[in-house]
């Protein structure tokens, strides 16, 4: 167990713990929720850093990461989601979590018949990936900051987040149509 895989789990641990702080009925948990969130997003930059440069990459952690990010993700557009279930944020959460479970699939699919380089993480991904966090971060604050329309902002980027999602998604589906013709 390695320090990457280590830091990896810790940011699986702390979904629980997010989801607790979410729901407790005090003022300012939101904060709370948001530091977690913030956390965990750091501790995914971190793990894959310190993975590359302690040369500490391993099968563990190539399987944990992406399944830490994605239940992070899934988790709190869930909680957001069910704390305002207006149409204007279930449409954007039900394309990202959609994308997800279409994209795992898809890489297991192609991992299954050898071809699993078809569908690595790309550039767009990443970008995808740094939109939802940013969104994900500032509609879980909610309240202005320093008169910024925090809710508002975090909208718009989930926006931004979900057509991301939605032209990654579609570039991994075209890399793969060739084996998905066969």
């Amino acid at each position: 167990m390695n320090i990457p895989n280590q830091i990896t789990l810790l940011r699986i641990l702390l979904i629980p713990v997010f989801v607790l702080v979410f729901y407790l009925p005090f003022k300012g948990n939101n904060l709370i929720a948001f530091a977690i969130f913030a956390t965990a997003a750091f501790t995914d930059v971190l793990d894959g850093y310190l993975a590359r440069k302690l040369n500490q990459t391993s099968s563990l952690g190539a399987f944990l990461d992406p399944v830490a990010d994605k239940l992070m993700v899934a988790v709190v557009l869930v909680l957001l989601v069910q704390e305002n279930p207006e149409i204007y944020l279930t449409i954007p959460a039900a394309i990202i979590i959609g994308r997800e479970i279409t994209v795992s699939a898809l890489r297991e699919w192609m991992a299954e018949i050898g071809a699993r380089s078809k569908v690595a993480v790309s550039i767009l991904g990443k970008g995808k990936t740094i939109a939802q966090m940013l969104a994900l971060g500032f509609l879980i604050i909610k309240e202005s900051v320093f008169g910024l329309p925090v809710y508002t902002i975090g909208l718009v980027l989930i926006y931004i987040a979900a057509f991301l999602t939605l032209i990654s998604m579609i570039q991994y589906l075209i890399s793969a149509w060739p084996k998905l013709r066969e």
